[in-house]
């Protein structure tokens, strides 16, 4: 039995927990100051976390007995951070081939039907980094080609590829920023490239057994890919364009229009220019918070401030770690930074670690699971030493499912390798 009381003028939730069976797993973080991103921040509040989830949040909480504690005092506590681009268990290695499983060869360019999650490796030297740096969940992507794939929300967990898929698909992804790869040779002959794939999809799902009795013309996919755009077509599924050239936003708001898609901007350079447009669309947009140096003529009009522009405009921001050169893979960690860098030039705090954790849950559809600390959530919890998006700030203590994860990682065990030289070494 539980009774939960809310008194939003102080910030502050009550939970009575009753009758707690005696084989509960129960965990309180105690002591610290606790940023929910559901509600504003509560000083010297406890985390109860019972059977992998949170049990209760606030000022007052009671403790059961046989509770293990874990005193916070002094430190943040937030929710596990969520990177909403990445490439963590399908690319290894960027130079060696066979580690990459993120790019489907496709048709022509259309790989709609590629679920990259069915090669999602466990194992990937890449994974513990994250996860010990406060990152518990993280979006794959594929990448190529016109119509990439499907991506999908994971939890970085111990254990193998089905246990770590959260959710899939949660988005449709194509990518405007790479035309000849593609296979067009023009922007406008992408764009109707991608309109006619769509506009077959359409007419696919009407002529079904006309199809298998090969009694319609040639389609412009293949059934996987048509039947894999279905969801697009019907706004089960968001359509995630990766565009950073404002013409190319604009011809993706237009696309979302004519065929009334779910929409999602990915990279979003020049998004700032029509952050009024996209606000009122409801349109998300997934960016980093570093990059202020144009990389090419599409994003001639990046500035730094890009993602405080969108979210004073109303625009939903979800911040990832793009301003590496390995930002999907080894960096992803760094999305920390991103948020304290998009703080530096104008995102307010709150703003910046909402767009770390609720945004990117909300906009992927698990809002319901992960991305706060909310009763009846997934306890993906993140003890921090201080403030997480300062360079020297410690992530102490990571949870997922409620069960603590710290694990070394590869690159922990070079250091301690490393950390003594031998007695012979002779510095060059």
């Amino acid at each position: 039995m539980r009774r939960q009381l809310f008194a939003p003028t102080v910030g502050v939730f009550i939970v009575a927990l009753v009758c707690l069976p005696a084989h509960a797993q129960v965990i309180a973080i105690t002591g610290g100051t606790v940023y929910p991103v559901s509600g504003p921040k509560i000083e010297h509040a406890t985390v109860l976390i019972r059977d992998g989830k949170i049990a209760a949040v606030g000022g007052t909480v009671d403790i059961p007995a046989g509770a293990q504690r874990v005193d916070a005092r002094g430190k943040w506590v937030t929710p596990g951070l969520i990177n909403a681009a990445t490439n963590l268990g399908l690319a290894e290695i960027q130079g060696v081939p066979e580690t990459r499983d993120n790019v489907a060869r496709g048709k022509d360019g259309i790989a709609a039907s590629f679920t990259p999650w069915d090669g999602l490796n466990a194992a990937s030297q890449l994974i513990a980094p994250a996860r010990n740096d406060g990152i518990t969940g993280a979006v794959i992507m594929p990448q190529g080609g016109l119509i990439s794939g499907q991506a999908a929300m994971i939890d970085l967990l111990d254990g193998n590829g089905d246990a770590m898929v959260r959710k899939a698909p949660v988005a449709m992804t194509v990518t405007f920023n790479n035309v000849r790869g593609s296979g067009s040779g023009a922007r406008g002959e992408m764009f109707a490239r991608l309109r006619e794939v769509l506009n077959d999809a359409r007419t696919y799902a009407t002529k079904r057994l006309q199809y298998e009795a090969a009694q319609t013309r040639a389609f412009a996919a293949t059934k996987g890919d048509l039947e894999a755009l279905q969801p697009v077509l019907t706004g089960k599924l968001s359509l995630l364009v990766d565009a950073d050239r404002r013409s190319d936003i604009e011809a993706a708001l237009k696309l979302a229009r004519d065929y009334k898609l779910k929409l999602i901007i990915g990279g979003g350079a020049e998004a700032w220019m029509v952050a009024s447009d996209l606000a009122a669309a409801k349109v998300p947009v997934v960016t980093g918070g570093i990059l202020n140096i144009p990389r090419s003529f599409s994003t001639l009009g990046q500035r730094g401030d890009n993602a405080a522009l969108l979210r004073k405009a109303g625009v939903s921001v979800l911040l990832i770690s793009d301003s590496y050169g390995d930002g999907g893979t080894f960096n992803v960690r760094n999305v920390r930074f991103e948020a304290g860098n998009a703080v530096a030039n104008g995102m307010t705090w709150d703003d910046a670690l909402r767009a770390v954790t609720l945004a990117p849950a909300e906009a992927f559809g698990v809002a319901d699971r992960v991305g706060a600390l909310t009763v009846g959530l997934d306890a993906n919890v993140v003890v921090w030493s201080g403030d997480p998006f300062e360079f020297l700030t410690q992530a102490e203590q990571v949870y997922i499912h409620g069960k603590r994860v710290d694990g070394p990682s590869r690159q922990d065990e070079l250091m301690k390798r490393y950390r003594t030289l031998p007695p012979d070494y002779r510095a060059p």
